[in-house]
C-alpha cells in the first residue's frame, strides 16, 4: 500500500512538472477563450440530438439546471439566450446546408482544439500529409463526439427520473435518509458520466493508441479533480462579485473563468494518463499518421536553419 502511495505522488510530481513545461495554463486559455465563441452551436447540436428522444423543455430544463450549478444563474442565463438566438437563425435558414455545415464546424471546434493541445502535450503531432482528409477525419470525430454527450444527456435523463421516483419513495417512510440518498447517488452518477466523458477523450480524440485500462485510470483521476474542482470554482465564483468589477460583461467573465479552471483539471488529467501510461502502463503509440515530436532545448538552432552572423560577430 506504501509502495502504491509512493509511486502515485511521483506520477502526480512528474505530472506536475509536465503541465508546466508544456505551458498548460496557455493551452486552457487558448480552450476557454475558443469556447466562447462555439458553446452556443455545441449546446444547439447536443440539445437537438436529445430532443429527438424526450421533450424539448425537459432537455432545456434538463441542461439550464446542469449549467447553472456549475456557472450560476446568470452565466446560465447568457448561455441559453445564446442558445434561443441561435435556434431563430436556425429556424430561419431551416433548409440552408451551408448554414447547417457551419454550425457542425463550429460545435465540432471545440473538440478539434482539444486534439491539438492533447497531441501536443502527448508529443505527438500529425502529419502534413494529406491534411484535407484528416480535417474532415477529425471532425467528423468531433460529431462523433458530440453525438456521444448527447447520449450521455439522454441516459442522465432517465437516471435523473429513476433517482426521483426512488427519492419520493425514501421521503414517504425516511425524509432525511432520502436527502442523504439522493446527494449521493448525485454525485456517483455525476462522476461516472464525467469519468467515462474524460476516457472516451483521453482514448479517442488524440493521434495516438492507448490502452483503455490506461485511459479509464487516467480518466477516473480526472473524475475526481473534476467534482472537487467543481465545488471550489463554485465557491469561488458564488463569492466573488463579478457584477461590481466587470459589470455588463459578467456572465462572459463567469462562463470563460470556469472553462478556463476546468479546462486545467482536463489537461492536467491529459498529463497524468500521459505519465501513467509510459510508466506504469502499456505506453503511448502514434498512429500511421502521426509521429512523435521530441520537445527538448537548445542554445541554438540545428545546423540547417543557422546561417551565421550573431554567433560570429
Amino acid at each position: 500500500m506504501a509502495i502504491k502511495i509512493k509511486t502515485y505522488l511521483r506520477l502526480l510530481k512528474e505530472s506536475a512538472t509536465a503541465f508546466i513545461d508544456d505551458n498548460g495554463m496557455k493551452l486552457c486559455a487558448s480552450l476557454a477563450y475558443y469556447t466562447v465563441f462555439a458553446i452556443g452551436p455545441l449546446l444547439l447540436v447536443i440539445l437537438s440530438l436529445a430532443g429527438l428522444f424526450f421533450e424539448q423543455e425537459a432537455v432545456n430544463g434538463k441542461v439550464v439546471y446542469q449549467i447553472q450549478s456549475l456557472v450560476g444563474a446568470e452565466g446560465a442565463a447568457t448561455i441559453m439566450d445564446i442558445i434561443k438566438n441561435m435556434q431563430q437563425q436556425n429556424t430561419a435558414t431551416k433548409f440552408s446546408i451551408i448554414g447547417i455545415v457551419v454550425l457542425i464546424i463550429s460545435a465540432t471546434g471545440v473538440f478539434a482544439e482539444i486534439q491539438d493541445s492533447i497531441n501536443y502535450i502527448w508529443s505527438i503531432k500529425a502529419k502534413p500529409k494529406k491534411g484535407w482528409l484528416k480535417y474532415l477525419k477529425d471532425r467528423l470525430l468531433s460529431f462523433s463526439l458530440i453525438v456521444g454527450i448527447g447520449f450521455l444527456l439522454i441516459v442522465s435523463l432517465l437516471a435523473s427520473t429513476v433517482v426521483d421516483a426512488l427519492t419520493e419513495r425514501l421521503q414517504m417512510m425516511f425524509a432525511d435518509v432520502a436527502v442523504i440518498f439522493f446527494l449521493i447517488l448525485n454525485h456517483v452518477i455525476t462522476y461516472i458520466v464525467v469519468s467515462g466523458m474524460f476516457a472516451v477523450i483521453y482514448r479517442v480524440l488524440p493521434d495516438a493508441r492507448i490502452a483503455w485500462k490506461d485511459a479509464l485510470i487516467g480518466a477516473s483521476f480526472t473524475g475526481v479533480l473534476f467534482l472537487i474542482g467543481k465545488i471550489a470554482i463554485g465557491l469561488y465564483l458564488g463569492n466573488s462579485d463579478f457584477g461590481n468589477t466587470y459589470g455588463a460583461a459578467a456572465s462572459i467573465i463567469i462562463l470563460l473563468s470556469w472553462v478556463y479552471y476546468s479546462a486545467i483539471i482536463l489537461y492536467f488529467g491529459a498529463e497524468f494518463t500521459k505519465v501513467y501510461a509510459l510508466n506504469e502502463g502499456a505506453g503511448i503509440k502514434p498512429y500511421e499518421t502521426a509521429v512523435f515530436v521530441v520537445k527538448e532545448e537548445a542554445k541554438e538552432l540545428p545546423h540547417k536553419h543557422h546561417k551565421g552572423g550573431v554567433a560570429d560577430a
